[in-house]
Order: C-alpha cells, then structure tokens, then sequence
C-alpha cells in the first residue's frame, strides 16, 4: 500500500505490458499501481458521492491521487450470488476502498477507490486472499482469460462424459443380472474398474468445486460450491468404502455410475450455461471491448509502429487498418472509407467517412485504409461515455436480484441442515442409503437458478436494447418501465426533429411560388441557419439561375445580397431573407409558424415584399405510428411543451395526441407529471435531456434522446442513441416481456425447489437425477432469458408506418399556384 505523498510516477511501461492479475502474475500486478495504466480499467471521479459522476476529461490529472477512481474488473472464479456477497465484503474491507459493486451474471466488479490510501494491486490482491481472482476489465487479458476458461470447461466435460460412458459400461451388468449370473469375484472386478475410471472425474472435472469448497471452509463461509462438493464427496467415499470393504456398512452397494451421471449433468448444465450466458447477457460486454487492443501510431521519423491504444494521446497520428474499430475520436487526414456507427449513432446504414470527416471511437472502418488525427481520447469521447453508462447497469442490482441475494446464504445454510436431518432419519435403516439421500439433497436444493433468475433475464434485455441503440443507465428501470400506463412526450427535439419544414408560402403579385423560392434558396443556400436549410429543402431541383454577390448575413436575423438573373428575365437587384425585421416590412402577429420574409430593398432604402415562407418544426414521420402503436398497448399519450400552445395543438394533432399542454416552464412540466402520479398513473417521461432534467428525474421511468446532451450528465434511466421515436414502443414491449420472462424464472426456481426437495427427503430422488435436476433447472432459467436476446418486439404491420408529415403538400397563399410535395 502506498502512503499518502508518496510519490505518484513510476518507471515507464512497455507499451503492451500485460495487465493481469493471479498468483504467478504478482509482478504484472504491480504494473497496474502505475497511474498511467490507471485509465486502461477505470476512470477518475468527480467526487466520492452519489454514482460517482465520470470526469468530463478523463485524461490522467496532474496529481492523480488526488482524486476518486472508480475502476472495473473481471472475476475469475465464482459462480453464484453468495459468491459475489464474499468479493464485495473483502474489497470493502480494504482502507480507502470506498465502494464495490460485483454481479454474479457478468461477474464483473466496480470499484471506487482512493489512491491516497490504496492502490490497486492492494485491493486486487484482497479479491486473491477471498479465494478468487481480479484482472482489468478492459485489457486483452480478460478476453483471453473468458476463452481459457470456456475451454477447461470443455474438457472436464468431455472426461466427464467418457468416464459415464465407461461407468455405466460396468454398472450395466449389475442391473440387468439376474441372481447368480455375476460371481462375487466379477462384481468385486467391475468395482474396481468404475473406481479407476471414476478417480481421475473425481481429481480433473470435479476439481474446481473440491477448491472452492476448501477455500469456503478455510474462510468460514458458504457458497452454493461447498453442498455439491460435499455430495460428490460423500457419494466417492462411500462407494471408495464399498469398493475396498465389500463386507462394511456401506459395501451393499456402490455408486459410481450415479456419481459420473450428475457430475456430467452438472457439467453440461454450466458449460452451456456459460455458453449462452456469453452469448445473451454477454453481449454487453462484447459492446464495452469494441475498441482495438492495438493501433498504429506514426513515430517521429514518419513510419508507423503498432502500440497499445492506451498509449494514444491527442495530437497523435494513426493509421487504422479496414476491418479494425477506430480506438478515439479524430479527424481523417489520409484517405477516405465507410464506417460503421450503428451502436454509437443508430445509424443502421455504413457512413461515408471521406477526407478531413470525424470520426469516433468504437465505429468500425469498414473499407479502406485511413490515416486518422487524433482530437479525443478516454473520456472525451462518446464511446467512453456509452461505456460508462453500460459498465454501471451492468453491476447494479434490480430489487428482485437483491431479494435473490439477500436469501442465498440463508438458503444454503438451510440445505445442509435439511441434509443433515435426512442422513440422520435414513441412518438406522441404511447407512449407505442414508448418505446417498443427504447427497440428493445437496444437490437438488442448490438455488443457482433462484440467483441466476433475474440478473440475466435483465441483461440479456439490456444487451439487445444496446445493439439497437437504447442504453439502460438503471436496469430497475426495466421493472419500472414495464408498470408504465402513461407515456408524456416532450415536443422540441423528441416528438419534432432538429430542423424546421416548410408550411406555407405566400407571393406577392407577379411572383410564382417555385420562382420566389428558388430565389430564397440561392441566399439561403449560403447560410447554415435552420431557417435557411429548410427553405433550401424545400426549394426546386438545384439550378443556377441566379447569380448570388456582395452576401452578407447578421447572424440570427438573416441575408442581404445582390442577385442576378443569368437568364436576363429580372434585372439585378438588392435581395433582403430573413425576419420581418431585418426585412424592413410589417411584422405579422398572432402566427403559429415562423416566418421568413424575401423582399426587394429599393433605391431609396425601402424594402417591398416579394414572399413570406411560413416553417414549423418538422414532426418525426414515425410519430403518429408511434403514439398509435402505445394507444394499441393501453399507454395513454401526453404532450408536455414550454412552446406557444398553437404550435403545441399543432403538434399534438400531427401526431395523434388528445392531451396537449404548452407553454409550460420546466417547474409546469414537474407539477404536470406529478399530478399525473398523484392520479395512480405510472408516467414514462421522453425529452431531449436539455431542459428536462427535473421532469426526466420526477417520472418513474425515463428517455432520453442521446444526441442532445452529454450521456454522462443525463437523469434518464434509457438513453437513445439513435433518432427514431419507435424504440419507445419497443423499449416498452421489451421490458414487459423481460418482468414476463423473471416472473417465469422465479416461479420455475421456487416451483423446482418446492417438488424436488420433498422427493429428495424421502429417498425417491437419486443423486444423478438431482444432478440432473439442478443442471436443467438452472440452464432452463438461461435458455428462457436467451429469448429475450432476440430482435426487439415489432410493431403492428397496421400500424408498422404511419402517415409521414414530410409528404404532406406545402400550402401556397397564391391561389393560383401550388407545389409539390416537399
């Protein structure tokens, strides 16, 4: 441990030191106390508080012990919930550990620390002394550490299987024979084969239960390892008894064949259990690891050298292979290529990403080879943020998982008594039968699917919103959102896009439509205002009438350029776009629309009035389908603006929505949304996050449309990364079919539990029954959450594409003209 003021630098690293931890890695530990490899696995906060708000500048601080790091590490090792309850006791129990966070679906953990007072092969080395082992979250070494456990897994399976196959080779003889078919001397011989085929089961694929029970005992502590231990224990040592002392208590029979039996079971059961556990809940962290492990960095003398993509820092030069994920934000500076963004934007569709574009950390260069300049790292990108948020949901725990936590240890200590009791009930008739029931016992009763129940149906959920662009910040939200009867709608920037639309244009006398806006676009066409983009959307295909000079804009006010007419029909004139104002002509009050003005400034200074262009805001196309879509699920609609109520009515009747309020301040919307509480209704809030917050915190559940506000900072319990308003829809199915899903699990477990254990007692469940009970007990929690990994639920085709406003007509004033559609 290091003292506070002790020095804070160490040597240098070789850029691709390996970061791992485990007892013949002790050296590679120490590497990690090393502040520059401190951001590989965590991030810097803001305070020790609340969630720990991640630093708007992640980058490593003059002083880094002067501040909180919240870290996240892989576990090797455990299995089950009163697992994760023993890692979090030991970190918590470090000096200046100020908080720790495992789950026992992604066995993952978070840690908050201080480094004044610990650093982290300190609190590493914590989780080794508990009988399990810690390594980066983020480093190569985890991911290859998952594979090298998968394959272990693999072959203990394999020997497991071969040694039942064998066993029950021998043991078939025994059942089929009738009295005095087999001599005592054969009988003796085929015990002794399953008892030389069993043993190296019993050393190899029962290996890692036989540990982790020691390691239980030694610390005083009960895992659901330590009664599957003890019954595959009990059931060799009986029939070891039986094998060398045929006239003992318990030579009557052996049970061998049961043994191998539910040890295969098991076996099978947690070997697919982890494969689909990869596969579903995995998928989150399959997002989290998405940046390379590796990069080309261009050295002084122009070439470039493959480094540890922790070792970038802005300003860096890197050339970033097709095929590789581009590991910070940047700027192309060589070359041009389509990248894949589907994950950080929504965007579904490869984007062109052609020279001197950005582009960001966690995309995927999907065609050519590009030399990037490197403007942001950690975590000044937005994969960092997304990363973040994920990490967090990943380890919280819904209040049905912590119930789950809160009993397993008592739950545990219960079997062995009830197993106990059962031995001593059967002893007087059956020694040997006696312990054969305390061991079905064990091993029917252990409540890996109660533990597993809800954790992983929640994660594989919150994984499949993840790959179609909604990150779940609090999976509680999940729970909550699936009870929502009312969903409230923000209208700027949610149920509205960014932009504006043309509604109306009205023409003065002698002036046609298309003529009096292809002669707006072309000043438009020079400004980037929202105003101006809409006019230029709106205008007719891109021609060169007219010959724009001499433009000038006053920003937020509008244009004033002198235009030609290249075809010679109009002479040169003095052209004015913009608010009425800035046009020199009346204003018109008691409009909904904004509405831009094209006028003629004269040679005495006045200003005649060539056109007005009416612009709304532009509702999403999928609006009304959406709003229908929950209407169809029983989920009321609201809209909630601090707009003008017109533009709001407006809006509200695009869409489809009965109950509209404008003109409301962020203190109206709060009192809005709570008196809807006060009602009975569980209220889903959706905005943009820029002045929602309090209304985003008040409701039950809430979304948040990604792009508008930093994620880290958002009060929303669902962040959408993308643009279309159906993933609230989706979301909402999704959550009631992933609380279907757990109530399923919790029933199934508790069901199980509640036939099975009776059975057991009584002596009417074999040991390799239970095994296998167990083993399909809890793999049938795993296969049911897969379900949910599935794409999100559909739409109803009826209602799958709604009307869309961007095809409705623009109204011209001038009775004699109209437009196409825009």
């Amino acid at each position: 441990m290091f003292r506070p003021g002790a020095p804070t630098s160490l040597p240098e690293l070789p850029p691709d030191a390996p970061l791992a931890c485990g007892p013949a890695t002790q050296p590679a530990v120490l590497l990690l106390d090393d502040p520059q490899e401190w951001l590989a696995f965590g991030r810097p906060c803001t305070s020790a508080g609340s969630p720990l708000a991640v630093a708007a500048d992640a980058s490593i601080p003059a002083d880094p012990t002067s501040q909180f790091w919240d870290s996240h590490v892989v576990l090797e090792g455990m299995h089950c919930a009163a697992c994760a309850l023993t890692i979090e006791d030991a970190l918590r129990a470090v000096p200046g550990v100020l908080q720790a966070d495992v789950s026992a679906a992604t066995r993952r953990a978070r840690v908050v620390w201080h480094p004044g007072q610990v650093r982290p092969s300190a609190w590493m080395d914590a989780v080794q002394k508990a009988g399990y082992s810690a390594m980066p979250a983020m480093d190569a070494f985890a991911r290859e550490q998952r594979l090298r456990e998968s394959r272990r897994a693999l072959w203990r399976w394999l020997v497991a299987g071969f040694c039942m196959m064998q066993v029950m080779m021998y043991a078939w003889p025994a059942y089929v024979a009738q009295p005095g078919d087999l001599t005592g001397e054969m009988e003796q011989l085929l015990r002794w084969a399953s008892w030389v085929i069993t043993l190296p089961m019993v050393v190899f694929s029962c290996g890692p239960f036989f540990s982790s029970a020691l390691r239980d005992i030694r610390l005083r502590r009960v895992s659901m390892d330590l009664p599957v231990a003890l019954g595959m224990a009990i059931t060799f040592v009986v029939s070891t008894a039986g094998t060398f002392d045929p006239a003992g208590i318990f030579g009557k029979e052996v049970y061998y064949d049961s043994l191998t039996m539910f040890v295969f079971f098991l076996l099978t059961g947690r070997w697919l259990e982890l494969r689909l556990r990869d596969r579903t809940a995995g998928a989150l962290e399959a997002v989290m690891n998405r940046l390379p492990d590796s990069v080309e960095r261009r050295d002084a003398d122009g070439t470039f050298a493959r480094v540890a993509t922790r070792r970038v820092v802005v300003g860096d030069t890197i050339r970033v292979l097709p095929g590789e994920a581009f590991p910070a934000d940047g700027r192309i500076t060589v070359g041009n290529t389509h990248a894949d963004e589907a994950l950080l934007t929504g965007e579904s569709t490869p984007v062109a990403r052609p020279l001197g574009s950005t582009v960001i950390a966690g995309s995927y260069n999907l065609q050519a080879p590009v030399e990037v300049l490197v403007e942001g790292t950690g975590g000044q990108t937005r994969f960092a943020q997304i990363v973040a948020l994920m990490e967090s949901a990943s380890l919280q725990k819904p209040r049905l998982a912590q119930l789950a936590d809160r009993i397993a240890r008592p739950f545990l200590v219960a079997v062995l008594v009830a197993a106990v009791l059962a031995a001593v009930y059967w002893w007087p008739s059956d020694p040997g039968h006696a312990l054969m029931v305390a061991v079905a016992v064990l091993i029917v009763t252990c409540p890996c699917a109660l533990s597993l129940a809800t954790p992983v149906a929640m994660l594989t959920a919150a994984g499949t919103l993840a790959r179609h662009g909604v990150l779940v910040r609090n999976l509680q939200g999940l729970e909550a959102l699936a009870r929502v009867d009312t969903v409230v709608f923000d209208k700027t920037g949610t149920l509205t896009r960014d932009g504006m639309a043309l509604q109306a244009v009205h023409t003065a006398s002698g002036w046609a439509a298309d003529e009096a806006l292809s002669l707006a676009a072309a000043l438009a066409r020079q400004s980037m205002h929202p105003a101006s983009r809409a006019v230029v959307a709106a205008a007719p295909a891109m021609d060169i009438r007219w010959a724009v000079s001499e433009l000038h804009e006053d920003a937020g006010l509008g244009l004033v350029a002198t235009v030609r007419d290249s075809k010679g029909v109009q002479p040169m004139r003095t052209v004015r776009l913009g608010s009425a104002t800035h046009a020199g002509v009346a204003v018109q009050d008691g409009r909904d629309a904004l509405q831009v003005v094209l006028a003629e400034q004269l040679a005495d200074g006045q200003c005649l009035e060539l056109a007005r262009f009416d612009l709304v805001e532009q509702l999403r196309t999928e609006a009304p389908a959406v709003v229908k879509a929950l209407e169809q699920d029983g989920v009321t609609v609201h809209l909630l603006s601090g707009d003008r109520m017109g533009a709001v009515q407006r809006v509200a009747g695009q869409a489809g929505i009965a109950q509209a309020q404008g003109e409301c301040t962020p203190g109206g919307k709060l009192a809005a949304l709570q008196a809807l509480q006060a009602g009975g209704r569980h209220v889903a809030m959706v905005g943009d996050g820029l002045n929602d917050g309090p209304v985003l915190a008040g409701a039950h559940v809430s979304f948040a449309f990604g792009r508008s506000v930093p994620l880290a900072q958002s009060q929303a319990d669902f962040v959408v990364l993308g643009d279309s308003l159906a993933l609230v829809p989706q979301t909402v199915l999704l959550a009631r079919r992933t609380l279907r899903v757990v109530r399923q699990n919790l029933w199934w477990a508790a069901g199980y539990n509640a036939l099975c254990v009776p059975l057991a007692v009584v002596g009417w469940m074999p040991a390799w029954l239970a095994g296998l009970g167990m083993a399909l007990s809890s793999l049938l929690v795993v296969l049911n959450a897969a379900r949910l990994a599935r794409d999100l639920p559909a739409l109803p085709s009826s209602i799958a594409t709604g009307p869309s406003v961007a095809s409705a007509a623009v109204t011209i004033a001038n009775p004699t003209t109209t437009l196409e559609p825009v």
